[in-house]
C-alpha cells in the first residue's frame, strides 16, 4: 500500500473495483477517502493489480450509489470491460490529493511506523493494511519475522506520535501473544510456514469497525 510511481510521480491507494454495475461499463468502487468528493473534481485515476504499474483512465463521470462510488470511465463502455477491472486497486497522484489543514494526516504517512505496546515495548512496524468489507486491518511486523494483525479501531489505539514516528496501540488480550506463539516462519528451502490452524483468517477479525481511521484519505490527528 506504500507509494508507489506512475511516470515518475508518486500514488496512493484511494480504492478497489468491488463489480461492474449496469451493462454500460458503469464500476462500483469501494473509495477509502473520507468523502467521495474526492473523485469528483479529478479528471483520471490509475486502475492495476497489487505492485504493477497502474494504467491511467480517465473520468466520464462519478456520482454515489447505495453508500459506495459509481465510476463511468473513457474506454470502458459494457459490463465485460467492466468485468475484467474487477478487484484492481484504484490509485491517483499523490499531487492530486487535497491539502491537508493543521493536525491532518495521510494514512500511508503511518507505513513504517514503529508500533509500541501500553509498556513501552516495541511491537513492530506497521508494514501494511489489510482491506476487507466493513474492516482495515493493520500488519504488524514483529522483529521475530512473524506478523501481528490488529484491527483499526479506535478502542486499540492509544496514541498517534507522527512527529517521533510511533504509533501506541492496547490490543486485546490474548490477541498479540496468539500471533507470536506460532512456530518461527523458515527462511527458505524449509517445508514448514507458520502454523495458523488456530489463529484468525487475515482481514477477518471480529471486532466491528466503529470509525474509518484506517482509510488512507486525510485523518484528524488525536
Amino acid at each position: 500500500m506504500s507509494d508507489r510511481n506512475q511516470a515518475g510521480r508518486a500514488t496512493v491507494l484511494v480504492g478497489k473495483v468491488v463489480k461492474p454495475h449496469g451493462i454500460r461499463g458503469e464500476l462500483c468502487v469501494e473509495s477509502y477517502a473520507d468523502s467521495p468528493d474526492l473523485f469528483f473534481g479529478l479528471k483520471a485515476v490509475l486502475l492495476g493489480p497489487p505492485e504493477r504499474r497502474p494504467a491511467s483512465y480517465r473520468i466520464r463521470a462519478a456520482r454515489e450509489h447505495k453508500g459506495r462510488l459509481l465510476l463511468t470511465l473513457q474506454g470502458v463502455d459494457d459490463r465485460n470491460r467492466a468485468e475484467s477491472l474487477r478487484g484492481l486497486e484504484v490509485r491517483i497522484p499523490k499531487d492530486a490529493l487535497p491539502e491537508l489543514e493543521d493536525g491532518e494526516f495521510y494514512m500511508d504517512d503511518l507505513l513504517g511506523l514503529r508500533v509500541l505496546l501500553p509498556d513501552g515495548n516495541e511491537l513492530g512496524v506497521l508494514e501494511r493494511f489489510l482491506e476487507t468489507p466493513g474492516q482495515i486491518t493493520w500488519v504488524i511486523a514483529h522483529a521475530s519475522g512473524r506478523e501481528v494483525l490488529l484491527p483499526a479501531v479506535n478502542e486499540f489505539l492509544m496514541e498517534l506520535d507522527l512527529d517521533n514516528g510511533i504509533i501506541r496501540v492496547e490490543p486485546p488480550e490474548g490477541l498479540v501473544e496468539l500471533y507470536l506463539s506460532q512456530p518461527e516462519p523458515v527462511a527458505s528451502g524449509g517445508a514448514a510456514g507458520p502454523d495458523r490452524r488456530n489463529a484468525p483468517e487475515e482481514g477477518r477479525t471480529d471486532p466491528p469497525r466503529k470509525n474509518r481511521r484506517s482509510r488512507p484519505g486525510p485523518r484528524r490527528r488525536k
